[in-house]
């Protein structure tokens, strides 16, 4: 073959192979996200905002999948469907290790990449998965009795909504040490009216209760309208994890003391933005990435319902 047309060729095939890993690199990923938050929940509704965000800025496609109530074999199997879907990246809350532990090493088995979000920070890596977004559960819930205590709570009660979801169970367990176990937990259901009705029991029955944690919005509306029922607001110190716009608006108020945020929208976006760069680029951060905790108080609330307006608080 003459010299010229080895050349010719051989810029045709590395002109061919630059078209093709550019149209690669350009092609629209397809991710899921596969959480335990029910749609009541609005803590979730934020979570799925940043990562339909995150979507938009890359080109990527977001496919957000959850349970219409906290059930782990449902979200189990809401994974494997999305896994047996062959996406480009899979983005699981980590709430249960021994429901969802498998179903991380399945993906990662097939070559999925893997990041976990909110819960199970602490174990997700051992079944694959590359990265963790959100905050530790057990060290925000000693820092909520830390915060109480400052404010001269001697004992406190944590409310679990949830109990059996590994990183609300971390938040009161912590809690309940950070008051070197002057605290009890409170098991309930989703049930705003259970939820009231337990905690004016079991108040009646604990007098020494003096500050109450609810561990997300579905159980802090419920305990503040018990609270404004039987006119005991001031007579309680009251706190919360997460935010809502019923929640800010209660600090702002007086009504609740303080709120423990963990900029969820940042679970739901950033994500979605690291799994584009490593399937695009190889590109990952070298540790997982704390959005929390954070307290909002009376004296800055004001500054986050705006925010909250727009969906991302």
């Amino acid at each position: 073959m003459p010299r010229l047309t080895k050349l010719l060729l051989a810029s045709t095939v590395a002109a061919t192979m630059m078209t093709s890993f550019a149209q690669a690199n350009d092609s629209q990923n397809r991710f899921v996200m596969v959480t335990h938050g029910i749609p009541s929940d609005p803590f979730w509704t934020v979570v799925k905002n940043g990562a339909e965000a995150a979507a938009e800025d890359v080109g990527a496609t977001i496919e957000y999948r959850a349970p219409s109530t906290f059930d782990m074999a449902k979200m189990q199997q809401l994974a494997q469907a999305a896994i047996a879907s062959d996406p480009d990246g899979l983005i699981m809350s980590f709430t249960d290790e021994d429901a969802l532990g498998k179903v991380v090493q399945e993906a990662t088995n097939n070559d999925i990449p893997v990041i976990t979000i909110n819960s199970g920070g602490d174990v997700a890596a051992k079944y694959g998965a590359m990265l963790h977004i959100g905050q530790s559960e057990y060290e925000a819930g000693k820092q909520a009795a830390d915060h109480m205590q400052e404010m001269g709570v001697e004992k406190g009660l944590c409310v679990n909504h949830e109990q059996g979801n590994q990183g609300l169970d971390q938040r009161c367990n912590g809690f309940i040490a950070g008051f070197d176990g002057k605290a009890d937990q409170l098991a309930t259901s989703h049930d705003p009216v259970e939820i009231r009705n337990a905690i004016m029991a079991y108040l009646n029955q604990n007098p020494d209760i003096e500050g109450i944690l609810t561990l997300g919005a579905l159980a802090a509306d419920p305990m503040l309208q018990a609270m404004r029922e039987q006119g005991a607001t001031e007579m309680f110190t009251l706190g919360t994890f997460d935010l809502s716009p019923g929640i800010l608006k209660s600090i702002e108020s007086g009504g609740l003391d303080f709120a423990i945020d963990q900029q969820q929208y940042l679970q739901g976006y950033l994500p979605v933005m690291f799994l584009d760069q490593y399937v695009k680029n190889g590109l990952l951060p070298a540790n997982d990435v704390a959005t929390g905790p954070s307290f909002i108080t009376q004296e800055n609330a004001s500054r986050v319902i705006e925010l909250s307006k727009q969906g991302i608080r």
